[in-house]
């Protein structure tokens, strides 16, 4: 069982990839289409074609690599002029890349050319495939937040302490010198709803923890409801010191890591930890501070890569922030679904992954390099301002970018992809992350 269910949560992920590859490849189709460009190709993947299906003048298909996927459009580039014969090993990719051009430009289409179309129609065709990846995680992460709920302290009580212990004591049973926990000498018992907390309604533990930490030695009037029934209660915090958490029971860290530690009201009561919804905006700010999040790496992407060449070859544990393979996100997605923990829990986390893959396909292809999408619409600007500088000064039109020019750094970056694709895959098969100890 447990095999079947590692099988399937690699099954979830690959899943969820093709789904964000295809629709970050329909993010391209569509406003080419829209604005007249000639579409050749649109393939999920790479290599040996599995299946394919003509629809008027674009084929639709599946390759045997789900590793990405791409759409053939006509014209990203000016024709090529005749040339003789290339010679070297630079001149002759770019001839190759141009003859590979001029071949998706159809005899009697030549006005239906990407390369032709106004500056802002190509960065809002190049744009669109990772703006769609980044709708889609912000479809996930409110699904996730508004649909299933953030896991939090509820207003169900499920302990109370005896007494009061100091902070980061380790003993596990009263002693006669322990004072009694202000929770219990109120009467609070396990399975207690918390409704109010002097006067103020709460949704969640953070919330009437928030109004008992701020009030030490101040006796307040605390609704619960037990069996059904409302009681009042008068409660009276004392002030002790107590580490800081957030609403998820976490504990909140200090910029040297440690956890903050206040005096503070404290009465001695756990909340029994549920999904509680969160509103429509949790969604989009969830998807902001992972664009945030995942910017940061990838401005060090080539430090991190480094850091887990080391650990692949020393064996050393490697850092559970950085990057992974598609084999690693499916490696974790397999022992999400397998662990022992209630099924709900292991979709959340499936989900926040697949949030976290979509964003990473955004942000990764917004890098201003080509072949990625933030390539082409550097070439796109760069074509606009020539044209903007031509016109400010009087002078003819430029002609259009020639960007096969660029192929030979094109290359460069290709094979650098490919070389920290492979140390990632060879670290995710031979010494991967540890998430869940």
């Amino acid at each position: 069982m447990e095999i079947l269910l590692y099988l399937g949560g690699i099954l979830f992920m690959l899943i969820g990839l093709g789904l964000s590859i295809g629709l970050h490849e329909v993010g391209h189709l569509v406003p080419a289409k829209l604005f007249g460009v000639r579409v050749g190709q649109y393939m999920i993947g790479f290599g040996p074609r599995l299946w394919s299906k003509r629809i008027g003048e674009t084929e639709y298909g599946f390759k045997m690599l789900p590793l990405g996927g791409f759409i053939s459009m006509s014209g990203m580039y000016p024709e090529s002029k005749s040339t003789g014969p290339a010679s070297g090993v630079f001149r002759s990719l770019i001839q190759d890349a141009r003859s590979a051009n001029d071949e998706t430009i159809a005899e009697g289409a030549e006005d239906r050319v990407f390369y032709r179309l106004p500056v802002w129609k190509r960065v809002v065709v190049m744009l669109g495939g990772p703006l769609m990846n980044l709708i889609l995680a912000t479809v996930v992460f409110t699904v996730l937040l508004s649909g299933i709920g953030l896991q939090q302290g509820t207003t169900t009580i499920a302990s109370v302490n005896e007494c009061v212990v100091p902070a980061g004591s380790t003993a596990t049973e009263c002693s006669a010198d322990d004072p009694a926990s202000p929770a219990a000498e109120a009467g609070i018992k396990p399975g207690d709803v918390i409704v109010s907390v002097d006067g103020t309604p709460v949704s969640t533990f953070a919330e009437a923890t928030a109004i008992v930490q701020a009030a030490p030695g101040e006796t307040l009037p605390m609704v619960v409801r037990r069996d059904g029934v409302e009681k009042t209660l008068s409660i009276t915090p004392i002030e002790a010191q107590r580490t800081i958490t957030d609403a998820g029971g976490r504990p909140i860290l200090d910029d040297a890591g440690e956890p903050v530690v206040k005096d503070v009201g404290y009465v001695g009561m756990t909340s029994q930890m549920g999904y509680v919804q969160q509103p429509l905006n949790a969604g989009p700010q969830m998807t902001a501070d992972t664009v945030a999040r995942v910017g940061s790496m990838i401005l060090t992407l080539p430090v991190r890569i480094w850091d887990t060449g080391v650990s692949l070859v020393t064996g050393s544990e490697r850092d559970p922030n950085g990057p992974l393979s598609v084999v690693g996100v499916g490696r974790i997605a397999g022992e999400v679904a397998a662990t022992d923990a209630p099924v709900l829990d292991r979709f959340a986390i499936l989900l926040s992954l697949l949030g976290s893959l979509n964003v990473a396909l955004f942000v990764f292809n917004l890098i201003p390099l080509l072949p990625l999408d933030g390539g082409h619409v550097v070439v796109a600007l760069w074509d606009g301002i020539r044209r903007v500088w031509a016109k400010i000064f009087r002078r003819p039109p430029p002609a259009p970018v020639d960007a096969t020019k660029l192929v030979p750094l094109t290359v460069v970056v290709a094979v650098l992809l490919i070389a920290m694709g492979a140390v990632l895959l060879l670290a995710d098969v031979f010494n991967p992350m540890k998430i869940l100890g």
